[in-house]
């Protein structure tokens, strides 16, 4: 009897955006509609969300931040947003957390309780 083929590639995670997350997407959708038009806003939102979902097959990307929270990853997009993310080996798990746009001191904001 041949043995069954083991699937070829990384293995996925699921990629799951808190509430934050995605309130600070619609957030800069607003922002970024009031400034640019929807158009453009859409456009833009959309291409963070799929750069969140390419985390399903590479996860270990961005810089680790473990000086404010252990496990916490910051990702780059496009100079101007930091997708802030934790990685859950267990439960094969992308979490993003939160989404900050312009330069925003992310840090102080991440050090508040209730990143777990």
């Amino acid at each position: 009897m041949p043995s069954a083929k083991k699937p070829s590639g990384p293995r996925k995670f699921e990629v799951v955006f808190r509430a934050t997350a995605e309130a600070d997407l619609f957030g800069l959708y607003d922002y970024v509609a009031d400034q640019s038009g929807t158009e453009i806003a859409r456009g833009y939102v959309e291409r963070i969300e799929k750069t969140c979902l390419a985390l399903e097959t590479f996860p270990e990307r961005g810089m680790r931040r473990d000086g404010i929270h252990r496990g916490l990853r910051i990702l780059g997009f496009e100079r101007r947003v930091a997708i802030a993310f934790k990685i859950d080996k267990k439960r094969r798990e992308i979490v993003v957390v939160r989404i900050f746009y312009g330069g925003r001191a992310y840090e102080h904001v991440l050090l508040e309780p209730g990143l777990e």
